[in-house]
């Protein structure tokens, strides 16, 4: 782990939330004072730069594209705007393939979670209320011929050939990231995910796997009571779903993935000291199947 994500994880466990938002601040303020330095150091790029990249690291060998982003995580060497990368993956993409990206809402952070966000006041605007995954794909989702999973907390948006197939059907999954989601729908597809100015901590695929298993999966788990949701897609419109799935009681360690997977399933890597990394939901899902099979998760069990 860089000192970075081993600074991050230790605010995780030992800093509620309220403190790490008062963290960030400090970090981000300082990266900001750094930022001549940081550019001078590691150079800069553009989305074009980084579209060549892209295209020499990936290929064109996928159908669906997963993209997790952070501007803030690619400034200041990055020196174009959100909205110019959320263009440049679409034009990378292209008409024939879908390009996807998280649109998730985690509750109005002066009420609390998402639980107590929607028992305070159980509706979700489907077009109004904002993705907390970052700028981009907030611009992303308002972008003309983007379709929206139906899901209060795990909505995804998504372009292209395949996008009504991977958004169909969100809000009446038994959970938020297994059967019947959008995150199945891409394991079928082998859908390839993408980490620009993020670390695999956020790889949302890995979910699929303990939400299939359930009761089953090698951690300490329970059923969630059901919160209904209304979604209201549009004026005329609404669609009822519910927050539910299984709550795992041990604390989750994205970067156990490094440790638990076989080499080669993720590729991580630093573009002008930009984290990045990729891999495919299906290689990804079915060694973790495998993992879970003899016990190996990203949940870290209690001291004994």
């Amino acid at each position: 782990m860089s000192l970075f994500e081993v600074l991050s994880d230790l605010a995780n466990r030992h800093l509620d939330e309220q403190r790490r938002a008062r963290l960030r601040e400090v970090y981000l303020k300082t990266r900001t004072r750094l930022n001549p330095l940081l550019k001078l150091v590691n150079g800069s790029f553009d989305a074009v730069t980084l579209r060549d990249h892209l295209a020499a690291r990936l290929g064109d060998d996928f159908t669906v594209l997963m993209v997790h982003s952070s501007m803030n995580k690619m400034a200041p060497m990055y020196t174009g705007t959100p909205l110019d990368l959320v263009r440049m993956l679409i034009d990378f993409v292209g008409p024939e393939r879908t390009l996807v990206m998280p649109a998730f809402y985690f509750g109005d952070p002066k009420i609390g979670g998402n639980r107590a966000t929607f028992l305070a006041n159980p509706r979700f605007d489907l077009r109004r209320t904002p993705s907390q995954m970052g700028l981009a794909t907030e611009l992303f989702r308002r972008t003309k011929g983007v379709v929206q999973s139906r899901h209060p907390v795990y909505r995804v948006a998504a372009l292209g050939p395949l996008a009504a197939e991977i958004c169909a059907g969100h809000e009446n999954a038994d959970t938020p990231a297994g059967p019947g989601t959008p995150f199945e729908t891409m394991y079928r597809h082998d859908a390839r995910v993408l980490g620009i100015g993020k670390p695999i901590d956020v790889l949302t695929q890995v979910h699929y796997v303990e939400d299939s298993m359930g009761l089953d999966f090698p951690a300490s788990c329970a059923r969630r009571e059901p919160l209904p949701v209304t979604v209201v897609v549009d004026g005329n419109t609404e669609v009822q779903a519910a927050l539910n799935g299984y709550e795992v009681a041990w604390r989750r360690d994205m970067f156990r993935l490094r440790h638990i997977l076989p080499a080669g399933i993720i590729d991580e890597w630093q573009f002008h000291r930009v984290p990045m990394f990729t891999t495919r939901a299906k290689p990804l899902v079915e060694a973790l199947f495998e993992a879970a099979g003899r016990g190996d998760t990203v949940y870290a069990p209690p001291p004994s």
